[in-house]
């Protein structure tokens, strides 16, 4: 079955902004259809790491805001925990870090609340009939949400070529324990040079799973669940994820988890994805690298397959930038992602999630 896509590139005038296109692009997407009065909407958003500046403008995320509260909805921004420690590895720093980049009520005119909790364990465990999994952990707050807005700055990725709806979905919605499955099929494993034994960790574990032995932590893999509070828990850095699933294992879990991130309300959700400084790596570094193409243009559905093969298709439709992380594939119809990850076979978290019923690959494109 083919979806509809809607496409609005960068161009504007004393007639129309952007803003002007973005309020355009969700109403033909149908959001009135998909947003009723009352409704408590998730607006997914990245809130971007300190020192990162490649994430959607927060004066955008507004204008998607204002879209909803016209239809009545209740909207509130959310994003999730990250795995690894960091600036957003718990609800008090990351909320703090996203309110420092731009993502205030004052500018985005709604709440802000971690869709996992005060240490990324909030969470509800939703059935689903995947392949691999027949379960995914999924933030509390996107769980009980009565509609989806997943708003998305489409870039490459170095674990899945690229990161749009599926990946804001997947890996954004779930928990600590759900980001786990996708990453690590291991319990997390310990630095002993700069574990200190302070103890905070085996205070974390509620499965008995940690000891200290001869002055250093240790995780016991057969008791381990994979929960990662540990991670969190650890002020040393001591702690870390085993980074060892295979890529195509890791999309293929990812859109599993998209399912279980939108169970119950796919018809009550609607993606955009901004094809805006299209950086060669997530926007969960510290930094941002130089774009690999030039500004494309929005694009928005109600079919989260159907808008990451658009904007992939329209990525390497255009022409690359010479003196960037792109090695090869600058010509327009050149693969960009591959270009940046050789390695990394993109398209399986797209070919996955169409497979298990996510949505189609099949796209009607209109320009707006």
């Amino acid at each position: 079955m083919t979806s509809t896509v809607y496409f609005a590139d960068m161009r504007t005038s004393h007639k129309e902004n952007l803003m002007g296109k973005i309020g355009r692009l969700l109403v033909q997407a149908g959001i009135a259809n998909r947003v009723h009065k009352g409704d408590l909407v998730a607006v997914k958003v990245h809130f971007g790491e300190r020192g990162n500046h490649t994430f959607v403008r927060p004066i955008f995320v507004r204008r998607v805001v204002e879209e909803i509260k016209k239809c009545g909805g209740l909207p509130f921004l959310t994003d999730s925990s990250t795995l690894y420690p960091g600036e957003r590895k718990e609800a008090v720093s990351a909320l703090t870090c996203a309110i420092e980049n731009g993502f205030a009520y004052a500018v985005v005119g709604a709440p802000l609340i971690m869709c996992d909790g005060l240490k990324g364990g909030t969470a509800v465990n939703v059935p689903i009939d995947g392949e691999l999994l027949k379960s995914v952990s999924i933030g509390t707050e996107i769980a009980e949400a009565d509609a989806l807005v997943a708003v998305t700055h489409f870039k490459c990725h170095e674990l899945t070529g690229f990161g749009g709806a599926l990946k804001n979905l997947g890996m954004g919605c779930s928990s600590r324990s759900g980001k786990m499955v996708q990453h690590s099929t291991v319990a997390p494993k310990v630095a002993e040079k700069f574990c200190n034994s302070c103890g905070a960790c085996l205070k974390s574990c509620a499965h008995d799973a940690i000891a200290i032995i001869e002055g250093k932590a240790q995780i016991d893999p057969e008791k381990c669940v994979g929960c990662s509070r540990c991670i969190t828990a650890c002020q040393q850095k001591a702690i870390s994820i085993q980074w060892n699933e295979a890529s195509d294992l890791v999309m293929m879990k990812l859109a599993e988890h998209a399912m279980g991130a939108v169970n119950g309300k796919r018809e009550k959700t609607v993606y955009i994805n901004f094809i805006t400084q299209v950086s060669p790596a997530c926007d969960c570094y510290g930094h941002a690298d130089a774009p690999i193409v030039n500004d494309i243009g929005i694009c928005a559905s109600t079919d989260p397959v159907a808008v990451d093969q658009a904007c992939a298709d329209l990525v390497n439709n255009a022409q690359g930038n010479a003196n960037t992380a792109l090695q090869s594939g600058h010509e327009p119809g050149g693969d960009k992602f591959r270009g940046v990850y050789p390695q990394i076979d993109w398209e399986m978290q797209l070919a996955h999630a169409e497979k298990i019923g996510i949505g189609s690959r099949q796209y009607e494109l209109i320009k707006i």
